[in-house]
């Protein structure tokens, strides 16, 4: 975090923890408006910011996540795509590529389809269409929504391996668990009640952006096929299988990850009508 800009905005009525990196350097791509995982703090994903180090990235704590205070009222994909449009405005941003991760995947395609004129190119890490998804393995889902997983470092220890899957997940486990921060009870509860019912699936063929879906082969919490039926869906998409990666890929294969997001958010864009497909 030592090469990121972290405030606290009032942004919409809200206030939020947000991180800035290289936001007023001098450079020729968009700023990436980074969407995190349920729970998961600033911090989790400060190498990966680290690592894209040709661009800007934007990253702000959802409420009751990380350093941002605790929601009054609950929100849900609308509200809080909104609000993050007015953090951009606040910031000066009028156009990103925008990168989401598991649940944060959910609110970057909401965020795509509800204000599309803001983004040029979307990037979707292990996640799915929202309630309309292929589930993953039941022992692996109920330690992600236990928020022990969080709070106790020794659940997180034994249940690593089940949460993350992949085949180095125990080599990133240290470092990625000394990054997090706790939600709290409210932060996480409301999270969880903001994407309860909701599915981005029959939406998706009207997202026209150019988007990237990137799955890990042994992901136990969103398993592959759900990346492959947002490929068939998503006319402009292609779809990247990481070999041996988990839940945690970003994390587990993270020189990979950062290889292939900056080759896709570099690529020149397609003709229209001539749509990508990977069936990787």
């Amino acid at each position: 975090m030592d090469n990121a800009e972290v405030s606290l905005e009032k942004v919409a009525g809200r206030t939020l923890r947000v991180a800035r990196w290289r936001l007023d350097a001098p450079g020729d791509h968009p700023p990436i408006l980074f969407f995190n995982g349920i729970g998961a703090n600033i911090e989790a994903v400060a190498p990966l910011a680290d690592a894209l180090d040709d661009r800007a990235m934007i990253i702000f704590d959802m409420p009751g996540a990380g350093g941002s205070p605790d929601p009054v009222v609950p929100y849900n994909p609308f509200t809080m795509s909104w609000t993050a449009s007015r953090l951009l405005r606040r910031l000066g941003i009028d156009h990103v590529d925008v990168m989401g991760v598991s649940w944060g995947g959910g609110m970057a395609q909401h965020f795509a389809l509800q204000h599309g004129g803001l983004v040029r190119r979307l990037v979707l890490c292990a996640t799915s269409p929202g309630m309309l998804m292929v589930p993953g393995s039941p022992a692996a889902l109920t330690k992600m929504v236990n928020p022990r997983r969080y709070i106790d470092a020794a659940f997180m220890e034994r249940h690593f391996q089940a949460l993350y899957g992949g085949n180095q997940a125990d080599n990133a486990k240290d470092g990625h668990i000394s990054r997090l921060r706790p939600p709290t009870t409210r932060g996480y509860l409301y999270q969880l009640l903001a994407m309860a019912g909701w599915t981005s699936l029959p939406a998706l063929p009207f997202l026209s952006k150019p988007t990237m879906i990137m799955m890990g082969e042994d992901d136990q919490v969103v398993p592959v096929v759900n990346g492959r039926i947002m490929n068939r869906l998503i006319p402009h998409s292609e779809l990247m299988v990481m070999e041996g990666g988990g839940h945690l890929f970003l994390v587990t294969h993270a020189d990979q990850s950062v290889s292939a997001i900056r080759g896709f958010l570099d690529s020149p864009a397609r003709p229209a009508g001539r749509p990508a497909r990977d069936g990787a």
